[in-house]
């Protein structure tokens, strides 16, 4: 489904990412773990093209997002009006809400659809209703973000880009802006999703939930991959030292 290809990523004289490489598989769940500043926000920012990347490609089903290329094989950036569309079909749910105060959550969730997809608004509605329902929150379509706690808004934003009908997902730390006891809650929507068979993207620093919704864990650090594997190996027996420096920090 995602394919990154030795992606480089600048901002001014700082490498943010270094020649990144990834593949993950369609239908599969991938987290990505590290300490802050080791480029996981930067590289699902660069999968979905809200930042431009400087040297590499990626591809989404095989095919660029935000680039054509060029008569001699160099990415010449799209305007953003020519892959709207495309960039449609990836759902990202970030650490703030960016929820819009003055709508419901039923009307939240079906503008994108409407705007975006040209659907009609019953078929948003649907959708819409079809996607609270499926994180939890069937009945809540009248209320207002300020009426819901953290975690709610949280699961809206994730029913949200479902009412999309993305073919990918991308998390952004979900679940570090809320309190403690809402985490549950979000991480067990992401654990339906993960086991539904939608291809999943997570930077997380949630380990339970890595070791049991995932299929792969990839551990970062000073913009590249150190190492990947199964989250069982790399959270029990990783092999590179960064890696297990890293691993007894966060469980203490």
């Amino acid at each position: 489904m995602v394919e990154i290809r030795s992606v480089t990523k600048r901002f001014g004289a700082m490498t943010v990412l270094d020649a990144v490489s990834l593949d993950v598989p369609k239908g599969s769940a991938t987290a990505i773990i590290g300490p802050s500043g080791s480029g996981k926000t930067t590289l699902i920012r660069c999968i979905n093209h809200l930042v431009p990347i400087d040297n590499g490609e990626i591809r989404i089903d095989g095919a660029l997002l935000g680039y054509r290329e060029g008569p001699r094989g160099e990415l010449i950036e799209l305007p953003e009006g020519r892959f709207c569309r495309e960039r449609a079909e990836i759902g990202t749910v970030f650490q703030h809400f960016n929820l819009f105060h003055n709508l419901t959550v039923l009307g939240n969730i079906v503008e994108a659809p409407m705007l975006v997809q040209r659907a009609s608004r019953a078929d948003a509605r649907e959708r819409a209703l079809a996607a609270l329902d499926a994180v939890g929150m069937a009945g809540r379509e009248d209320a207002y973000p300020s009426e819901l706690s953290g975690g709610q808004q949280q699961r809206v934003a994730i029913a949200r880009a479902l009412a999309m009908r993305p073919r990918l997902m991308l998390f952004d730390e979900p679940t570090s802006m809320l309190d403690p006891e809402l985490v549950g809650e979000v991480l067990n929507v992401m654990r339906r999703l993960a086991h539904s068979g939608i291809t999943m993207i997570v930077v997380t620093h949630e380990l339970g939930f890595a070791r049991e919704a995932c299929d792969t864990l990839v551990f970062m650090d000073a913009g590249r991959i150190i190492e990947q594997g199964s989250p069982a190996q790399v959270i029990d027996a990783p092999h590179h030292e960064r890696t297990r420096e890293f691993m007894k920090r966060v469980r203490h």
